[in-house]
């Protein structure tokens, strides 16, 4: 009998244990999922609506302009999704590509070699063919694309932790003082005496003494992603960024071409003159470009919740969990499964029914 109930001890500990984490994985999965969703929503409607403003405009419509463009997206989400790339070597590939497409339209009567826009690559620092927009882009969006990054991995990695932590086997020594504390009263004829709460927390503190020992880690890492989610609000939050993407490469785009003169005169100042080449070349050119890429006639808007609604709700369900490793004794010592501050005097202390 004894070793019966050993096993159903240990049967019904690890149950308790598993589903009180499991809320906590359930919450923090929901609002990995809500904040991913709601991040890859926003990046996909700021690419469409990129492809919306630059397919008209008269300058850019060289033949590979829209890959251009969805390999910086597909790039940038590579990035969020964890994957082992340089943000800063990205955009800097993006420009550089994006002015040999604008140079070779802006000069469809000349014959461009690799080597010739090679050179003028390498004068683009001096040339600064977009203005403000790269720096923009190396700042401010780098650091949003980090945090984003940072806060889904924190969240999945503290659902992880949740999941691993709640499967580790108690050992025999809590095993025996759950039976104790449980099924003893049974032996003496008092089934329906429920452990006195004190001493459910005794037992269940030296139990889950080793999930204790992660509270100060725990608090360091909700804390950590509480800062981040703090770092989305705000006049320059991540919504408002990330949507900006389209506006500030339009806005590159055009500085160009009202600069193509000036930017011209430099690059053949520092790359030489252009070889000409005959006009039913460039006329083949054209026909190669074909269409524009297709894309919606209107701006495309987001569906999904405010950033700032969304942020709130994760730090409040966050902070709910903090104090998860410490409180998690008192929870498992429910009015269901101790007497309650109204029977202290009439439930199981370990001996006998009393205090």
């Amino acid at each position: 009998m004894e070793d019966n109930l050993t096993k159903r001890s240990r049967s019904e500990f690890e149950a308790l244990v598993r589903n009180a984490s499991r809320a906590v994985q359930v919450m923090l999965t929901a609002q990995y999922n809500s904040f991913d969703g709601y991040f890859k929503e926003l990046l996909d409607h700021s690419e469409k609506n990129l492809l919306r403003k630059l397919s008209p405009m008269h300058g850019l419509l060289c033949f590979d302009n829209s890959k251009i463009f969805k390999d910086l997206f597909s790039e940038l989400l590579h990035y969020y999704k964890g994957g082992s790339i340089n943000l800063e070597d990205v955009l800097n590939e993006f420009w550089s590509r994006l002015m040999e497409c604008q140079f070779k339209h802006q000069n469809p009567h000349s014959q461009i070699s690799d080597e010739y826009l090679e050179c003028m690559v390498k004068h683009a620092e001096q040339l600064r063919p977009y203005g403000e927009v790269p720096r923009f882009f190396k700042l401010r969006l780098t650091r949003v694309f980090i945090a984003a990054r940072s806060f889904v991995r924190s969240l999945s990695l503290g659902t992880e932790v949740v999941k691993k932590v709640s499967q580790v086997p108690p050992s025999p020594e809590c095993i025996r003082a759950m039976m104790r504390l449980m099924y003893c009263p049974h032996c003496r004829s008092m089934a329906s005496v429920k452990p006195c709460n004190n001493y459910c927390l005794n037992i269940l503190k030296g139990c889950l003494a080793n999930q204790a020992d992660l509270d100060s880690e725990w608090r360091n890492l909700i804390d950590s992603m509480i800062q981040v989610a703090d770092r989305f609000n705000g006049p320059s939050n991540l919504e408002s960024l990330v949507d900006t993407i389209f506006l500030k490469i339009t806005e590159a785009v055009q500085t160009m071409i009202d600069n193509r003169a000036r930017i011209s005169s430099k690059v053949l100042q520092g790359c030489g003159n252009l070889k000409s080449v005959s006009k039913r070349s460039v006329d083949d050119d054209a026909k190669k470009r074909g269409k524009p890429y297709p894309v919606e006639e209107r701006p495309v808007s987001l569906v999904t919740p405010a950033v700032d609604r969304l942020v709130t709700e994760v730090k409040m369900k966050l902070r709910d969990v903090k104090e998860l490793w410490v409180t998690l004794p008192s929870a498992l010592c429910s009015e269901k499964v101790t007497a309650g501050s109204a029977n202290e005097d009439r439930c199981w202390n370990g001996q006998s029914r009393g205090r």
